[in-house]
C-alpha cells in the first residue's frame, strides 16, 4: 500500500541562498559608498545593510575595497549584456562622439560616481586592487576602442602607423582627467571637442 504521508521537505538551496546574500552585499556596498562615502563605509555597515553576518563577507572577500570592486564590476556587466562593440557606421568621428558622450553620462551618473571615484582613488594606494580595477573594468572597455580604431585603419580613416592603444588615450584620457579634477564641467560638447582635436590634430594644415 502506498505511503500517503507528507513528502519529505526539500533541503534549502544553499546556492540560491548564497546568491541572494551576494546580491544583497553588492547592493549594500554600492548604496553605502554613495550615501556615506568610501571612508565611512565599513564591513560591519555593509553586513548590517545586507542582513548578513560580517563573517559571511570576510569568507568571500578580504576587504571592503574588494567587495566594492566586485559589486561595481557586476553592476557594469548588468548594464551591458551580451557581446559589445563600438558603433561602426563608417564615420569614425561620429561613432567616437557617440561613445564619448555616453561615457560622459556614465561618469556624471550619481548612482555610479561615488563607487567609481572610491575605486580609482583606492587603486592608487593599493597596487593589487588597482591592477584588478584595470584588468576587470577598464581594459575590456579600452579594447573596444582598439578594435574600432583598427577597423578605421583598415578603412583608411586612420594612418597605418598609428598605435591604436596609444591613440585611444587621446580620447579617454582627457575625460578622465577632467572628471578626476572636477574643476571644469564634463559635457557632451567637451567630448565632441576632444574627438575633433584627436582626429584633426593641433597643428595648422
Amino acid at each position: 500500500m502506498a505511503n500517503k504521508g507528507h513528502a519529505p521537505a526539500k533541503a534549502p538551496d544553499s546556492t540560491r541562498r548564497s546568491e541572494r546574500s551576494r546580491r544583497a552585499i553588492y547592493d549594500a556596498a554600492l548604496s553605502l559608498v554613495g550615501e556615506a562615502g568610501y571612508a565611512k563605509t565599513t564591513i560591519e555597515g555593509i553586513a548590517a545593510r545586507a542582513g548578513v553576518g560580517k563573517q559571511t563577507i570576510y569568507r568571500w572577500w578580504p576587504s571592503k575595497a574588494a567587495v566594492l570592486l566586485e559589486a561595481f564590476v557586476d553592476l557594469s556587466h548588468q548594464a551591458v549584456q551580451g557581446e559589445v562593440s563600438l558603433p561602426d557606421t563608417g564615420d569614425l568621428a561620429a561613432d567616437l562622439k557617440l561613445v564619448l558622450r555616453a561615457t560622459v553620462d556614465e561618469l556624471n551618473d550619481t548612482a555610479t560616481e561615488a563607487p567609481y571615484r572610491a575605486l580609482a582613488a583606492e587603486g592608487v594606494v593599493d597596487p593589487e586592487l588597482g591592477a584588478a580595477f584595470v584588468q576587470n573594468l577598464l581594459e575590456p572597455q579600452l579594447k573596444l576602442y582598439v578594435d574600432r580604431l583598427r577597423a578605421a585603419q583598415d578603412a583608411g580613416e586612420v594612418r597605418a602607423d598609428v598605435d591604436p592603444r596609444t591613440a585611444l588615450e587621446l580620447l579617454v584620457g582627457p575625460l578622465s582627467h577632467r572628471w578626476l579634477l572636477r574643476t571644469l564641467p564634463l559635457t557632451h560638447a567637451y567630448a565632441d571637442t576632444v574627438v575633433d582635436y584627436a582626429l584633426r590634430g593641433l597643428a595648422p594644415r
